[in-house]
């Protein structure tokens, strides 16, 4: 992890670039299998699900026997785990509802705005592994309170054709309304065009590697929504003289072990705490099962350390990262200078694994800088939201000369013609 001490504020673009990985074109892979599902439907979903996954199915839709089934698969202390999650999750995602506010513009005049549930959404889980039974809540859960009818989910099967039964359990738990057993491109393919077993979605949602998220960006092309464009994960830590360096350190391990792609960031105003926070961090990394990926996810990360913790929000705002954690006294004083994050983490206490699993917020967020303006999800990601009015005969002879005066300015007849006619008629 290279460290730098007190930068030049003309450098601090630079340093604030994620890892260019070398990415090899997937369009034209892409492009084939979106081409071959749309002509053979069911028959090209199993040709690369042979081809990429190494498995052999049949059919790809699990039956609900099956996902039932998969709760006798999962330890009790578990399956208590997840409700304290799911309850947290439904509780802060609940409180996101929109009352629908009738608004008297002028007097006759009525507006208001009401949610609907998008129709039909796809969730992509991935499995292999990391399989993530934690993202199935984050989506499953807001698409069920939406009101969204069809929830369908999508993962990649093992080489024996079988699910991981922690991912099955939490899709019965949540509500989705169909399963497939099918991953990467072609699940993407499928759910933006409709197979003969898997049905047409509105909206995709959900993570992936760089063919999943290649895939997601056809289909945006092709004019389905998807949630928002992904990336590595990635955390930035600012840390002072307050902080425990053992915990800074673990949470800069929880997103180094993501994958070799992924980023952490650490930012302090002393070097001492720095370097006592890297320092535990090498001592952590030695334990960790997944140390070899955390290792090189450490290689492409850094330690900057600036003048003041002020300078450290303006770096992070620059770098507007996917999880903002503020280990620093009296953090909730930063909170107005905060501008640019997916999901910020306030005091020593406040670990970003429990923004991944349980406190309620929604762990799916926007990465690789894209924080400057996109949104994570909530519930608004899963509705459409229709605006309403109404003109009485008062609220049309109030409003009506204006619109006829800007429509005639506009050249617009037949809109002004629209007007008037109200205007001049009883009836």
């Amino acid at each position: 992890m290279e460290k730098y001490i007190n930068p030049n504020r003309s450098g601090w673009e630079k340093l604030s670039q994620r890892p260019s990985a070398e990415q090899v074109s997937l369009t034209g892979l892409v492009n084939q299998v979106f081409s071959e599902i749309q002509k053979d439907g069911d028959t090209a979903v199993r040709k690369y699900s042979a081809l990429f996954d190494k498995v052999k199915l049949e059919s790809f839709a699990v039956p609900q026997k099956a996902v039932g089934e998969a709760s006798e698969k999962i330890p009790s202390e578990l399956k208590a785990a997840i409700l304290l999650a799911k309850g947290n999750i439904e509780k802060f995602h609940s409180a996101q509802a929109e009352t629908p506010k009738t608004i008297e513009t002028t007097k006759g005049v009525e507006c208001w705005r009401e949610s609907r549930g998008i129709e039909t959404v796809g969730i992509y889980i991935p499995g292999g592994t990391a399989p993530l039974f934690s993202t199935v809540l984050m989506l499953g859960i807001p698409a069920r309170l939406a009101g969204c009818k069809n929830i369908l989910l999508c993962t990649p099967p093992d080489k024996n054709g079988e699910i991981n039964p922690a991912i099955l359990h939490t899709a019965g738990l949540v509500g989705i309304t169909s399963v497939f057993s099918i991953g990467g491109i072609q699940a993407i393919a499928a759910m933006a065009l409709g197979t003969e077993s898997i049905p047409k979605v509105d909206k995709i949602f959900g993570p992936g590697n760089q063919y999943v998220t290649a895939a997601k960006q056809s289909a945006q092309q092709m004019g389905i929504a998807i949630d928002m464009p992904a990336g590595p994960s990635e955390v930035l830590i600012i840390a002072d003289n307050s902080c425990n360096p053992a915990f800074v350190a673990a949470d800069l391990l929880s997103q180094a072990e993501h994958g070799i792609d992924s980023q952490v960031i650490l930012l302090s105003d002393n070097e001492i705490i720095a370097n006592k926070i890297l320092s535990e961090l090498n001592q952590q990394l030695q334990a960790l099962p997944r140390k070899e990926i955390a290792e090189k996810a450490i290689g492409n990360s850094k330690a900057i350390v600036l003048e003041t913790i002020t300078e450290c929000v303006e770096f992070s705002n620059m770098y507007a990262p996917e999880h903002l954690i503020l280990a620093v006294n009296n953090a909730r004083n930063l909170i107005p200078q905060v501008s640019k994050a997916g999901s910020v983490f306030l005091g020593k206490y406040s670990c970003e694994s429990a923004g991944d699993y349980a406190s309620g917020t929604n762990h799916t967020l926007p990465t690789n800088g894209y924080a400057r303006s996109y949104s994570g999800v909530s519930l608004d990601s899963f509705v459409t939201k229709i605006t309403f009015q109404e003109l009485t005969k008062e609220g049309i002879r109030n409003i009506g000369p204006s619109i006829e005066l800007m429509a005639e300015a506009e050249q617009l007849f037949a809109h002004k013609n629209a007007v008037t006619l109200r205007l001049t008629n009883e009836d």
